[in-house]
């Protein structure tokens, strides 16, 4: 394992799914009530490194790629873009979950991994006790909402989405170059360290999971609104206290409302922007461990 989780044991768990068996690649640490943590894009669980072996110490913590990402399985994607929709990804992690015994736990998501745990909330209301997502807004919203400023950006939104082999051939000429520009436009690339950064460009250089990541995002603008919008029609609210942290320096505070966007789709919410840019676990570890032991309990 090249980014160090003192006090974690790496496992992997075989998921079935519509898309065959499926490799989820995670971490297990600490003890106490379960937390299970959800990285971002273009990122893996080792977003986490700073953060999870503090919460361990109260918490039984999980930190898991996503399908798609890091060590997971990166399968080829359905034309319906299904293979990534965020229900399939979820549900990769609510079964990892119950395979450990904890039928009921919290739920920590930045990001892409925000959004995988607004759709296993919704989708296994019993199973989330409570649930902090960070720097995003609902996809449905963000989407409806776009402004020319959201959308030069976050044009990563609109250039992934094109069709396979557009983004992925564009990015494997020069995946370092892509790399630095997409996240260091938010923070700069110093916050993070050698060993992170090494497995986030060993991702971005990686074929499969560069597709995947794609597919990630063609998902979120095709069957992911759909799965949203029948929710929104069905009356469907989260039920469990939802907490939202958002970077003041970064793009969602000057285009969104967090609080009201969650307010459509969430019955107890509350939150704030915290002094960073959008990698919240990397550029403030202290302040959201805090926020985290406070809110998690």
């Amino acid at each position: 394992m090249s980014v160090s989780f003192p006090g974690f044991e790496a496992k992997t768990f075989h998921a079935d799914s519509e898309d065959g068996s499926i490799e989820i690649s995670y971490l297990i640490g600490g003890s106490g009530p379960p937390l299970l943590l959800l990285h971002g894009f273009p990122q893996t669980k080792a977003i986490w490194s700073q953060v999870a072996p503090e919460l361990a110490k109260s918490f039984t913590v999980v930190a898991a790629d996503l399908r798609g990402y890091g060590a997971s399985s990166k399968p080829h994607g359905k034309s319906d873009h299904s293979t990534y929709s965020k229900r399939s990804m979820a549900a990769d992690q609510h079964a990892l979950m119950k395979s450990l015994g904890f039928n009921q736990f919290f739920l920590l998501g930045h990001d892409r991994g925000g959004r995988v745990s607004h759709r296993l909330a919704m989708d296994f209301p019993e199973s989330v006790l409570r649930l902090m997502v960070l720097d995003i807004s609902p996809t449905l919203t963000m989407y409806e909402k776009t402004t020319m400023e959201f959308a030069k950006g976050y044009w990563h939104w609109f250039f992934l989405i094109q069709p396979e082999p557009v983004p992925e051939t564009l990015i494997g000429a020069n995946p370092e170059f892509w790399l630095k520009n997409h996240m260091g436009r938010h923070a700069g690339t110093g916050i993070f360290s050698p060993d992170r950064w090494a497995e986030y460009l060993a991702g971005a250089s990686h074929p499969e999971s560069m597709h995947a990541m794609c597919e990630d995002y063609r998902a979120a603008a095709t069957i992911d609104l759909i799965h949203d919008r029948s929710d929104r029609a069905a009356g469907k609210m989260l039920k469990m206290p939802l907490r939202v942290l958002w970077g003041e320096h970064g793009l969602v505070n000057q285009c969104f409302k967090p609080i009201e966007d969650w307010r459509v789709v969430a019955k107890d919410v509350a939150g704030k922007a915290v002094p960073s840019g959008h990698y919240i676990p990397e550029e403030i570890p202290d302040i959201l461990l805090a926020e985290a032991r406070e809110f998690f309990g």
